[in-house]
């Protein structure tokens, strides 16, 4: 079975891997995808927060809705995402990739 996932539109960076496995794309995420990643989740635990803070049940029993957990689990699952598509849009050459470019050739892997 061909499990290989190729988008339409040709690549306009070099091809590092075609199609990286999770582990790979996981252990290419720079400081960049997780400053993303955390930027995102912290966004995301403070409106939920707010929002939570707004709600009607909460005003008036004082009761917590878990908006804040919510909100948290949203923005995580989000940036995770997030972080790790641009990682692997660089090892698929959809965006620019001059740093794992540099560690690939100074490592000595081939294309």
């Amino acid at each position: 079975m061909d499990t290989d996932i190729t988008a339409s539109a040709k690549p306009e960076y070099p091809v590092l891997d075609r199609n990286p496995p999770f582990t790979k794309v996981c252990g290419n995420f720079n400081i960049l995808d997780y400053l993303r990643f955390v930027t995102i989740t912290g966004v995301s635990v403070t409106v939920g927060d707010l929002s939570g803070n707004l709600n009607i049940i909460q005003i008036q029993f004082g009761y917590k809705t878990g908006t804040e957990r919510s909100g948290g689990l949203i923005g995580l699952m989000g940036g995770f995402m997030y972080a790790y598509q641009n990682s692997a849009g660089r090892l698929m050459g959809f965006f620019p990739n001059d740093g794992e470019l540099a560690r690939y050739q100074k490592c000595g892997f081939n294309k």
